[in-house]
């Protein structure tokens, strides 16, 4: 499945009140889901196997570095959780690291919302703004981001411009380059 995110990351230290403040607007809550994110070895873009509780999948995705909301293309091939996928692609692409992540899902139509606490880094809101289907336009989505950026009361220094991954591999001290 190809997909088109317009999305934004930012740390938090208010992850319950921002949270909170969601929940005014009544969104879905999918659930709460303990996320393992194994990333690999790849030349470009990013490629990850999630394993957890509610969402299991294999995503490819290409995306901007930038402390800003970006664009994200994404290939995404859902599974159910499998021994074997995971050995092959250890096996032909190593590991680059893991993310070991808690996240309380929401939805509000096309837009995702995850309060995320990460392993080793902290706390952080992530908002997609989704076009499974290519019929939104990119400019719908970021009006969205944009909207709930200025909902959520966040500061442009509250941006991440990375990944997680990348967060947890300059925090050991490897350099990163994509």
């Amino acid at each position: 499945m190809n997909i088109i995110n317009f999305e934004f990351k930012a740390r938090t230290k208010h992850l319950q009140k921002l949270e909170e403040k969601l929940l005014s607007l009544h969104p879905v809550f999918k659930g709460e889901d303990h996320q393992i994110d194994t990333y690999y070895n790849i030349e470009t873009g990013r490629l990850k196997l999630r394993e957890g509780n509610i969402e299991n999948a294999l995503i490819y995705y290409e995306r901007q570095d930038t402390a800003d909301a970006k664009q994200s293309d994404i290939i995404l091939y859902q599974h159910q959780p499998n021994a074997s996928l995971k050995s092959i692609l250890n096996k032909v692409h190593g590991i680059r690291v893991v993310v070991d992540k808690n996240r309380r899902i929401y939805f509000i139509d096309n837009v995702k919302f995850h309060f995320d606490l990460v392993k080793e880094l902290g706390t952080f809101i992530e908002v997609e703004a989704i076009d499974n289907q290519q019929d939104i336009g990119i400019e719908n989505l970021k009006e969205q981001c944009a909207f709930y950026f200025n909902f959520f009361e966040l500061n442009i220094s509250d941006y991440v411009y990375c990944s997680y991954s990348d967060l947890l591999l300059e925090k050991q001290g490897i350099q990163v380059s994509e």
